[in-house]
């Protein structure tokens, strides 16, 4: 199966962004991908959350998720949105993936179930939490071609109880779309992303932001697919925003779970404490 990744720049108009991700979808398909993979707030991505509030609205009448099923429909591809800022009924927000197939219908949703709630060295501050209602879910969905997809997002990606999850739902392709800063890319990025798709022995699929972008912050970038044996398929560079392209051999995932059945052994540990 062919798939596509779009990293982006995200600004903070969500109509830009579409636009973005209405090309994006174009140009994957004209490529021969079956599925498009999207960043982490790909559709606004914006720190001075009293200005974004006006534009975070609930997902029914969301442009970006409006836009992305339209042009899912018409070029006929998967789209799998990283994620957007949604309202919810009770008043907060949620961190929200979609999954739309190729007639425009929403198939799954995930929202992130870790917030992002650190202090950098470099002095940047981050409260996810203080906007932000966390997930509770472990989310999978069948795709055409590309068999079982778990879902997670960015800061999920250090806490491998959910990646114990999704391997234990047998996925063969786990999608971690994010916005990762650059002190924490460069120190972790690559070794996650490639210690997830060992342990699950599955594709993983890393759409990210790149960049400085309208809000001032400044993104790693290095949107990735790894294979089941944790080599880098694809790594699109750090600064500029583009699609790329990968064939992924569904077959490989078969491969290696006999070479190294590390699901199939998998045993329970003991909680107890040592006397």
């Amino acid at each position: 199966m062919r798939i596509a990744l779009l990293q982006m720049t995200s600004g903070i108009d969500p109509a830009a962004n579409a636009g973005a991700i209405n090309l994006a979808a174009e140009e994957a398909r004209a490529g021969g991908a079956q599925m498009l993979f999207t960043p982490e707030m790909c559709g606004m991505l914006d720190r001075d959350r009293k200005r974004a509030a006006g534009k975070i609205v609930r997902p029914e009448v969301d442009p970006v998720l409006a836009t992305a099923r339209n042009v899912a429909a018409r070029e006929g591809i998967y789209v799998a949105l990283g994620s957007l800022a949604v309202a919810r009924e009770d008043g907060r927000w949620a961190n929200r993936s979609f999954v739309i197939d190729p007639a425009g219908a929403i198939v799954a949703t995930y929202d992130k179930i870790h917030m992002f709630d650190v202090e950098l060295e470099s002095g940047e501050s981050w409260r996810e939490s203080a906007a932000y209602a966390p997930g509770g879910s472990v989310v999978t969905v069948d795709i055409d071609g590309l068999g079982r997809l778990g879902l997670a997002i960015c800061y999920d990606l250090r806490f491998p109880a959910l990646f114990e999850a999704l391997g234990n739902q047998s996925c063969d392709v786990i999608a971690i779309p994010a916005a990762f800063t650059r002190p924490t890319g460069e120190a972790h990025w690559h070794v996650l992303q490639r210690a997830r798709a060992i342990e699950a022995s599955a594709f993983v699929v890393a759409a990210a932001q790149a960049g400085r972008h309208e809000d001032g912050r400044e993104t790693y970038g290095h949107s990735l697919v790894v294979d089941p044996w944790g080599e880098v398929l694809l790594d699109m560079g750090g600064e500029e925003a583009g699609i790329g392209f990968v064939d992924l051999d569904m077959g490989a995932i078969a491969r290696v779970r006999s070479q190294i059945p590390s699901l199939a052994n998998r045993r329970e540990i003991s909680k107890s404490g040592s006397a």
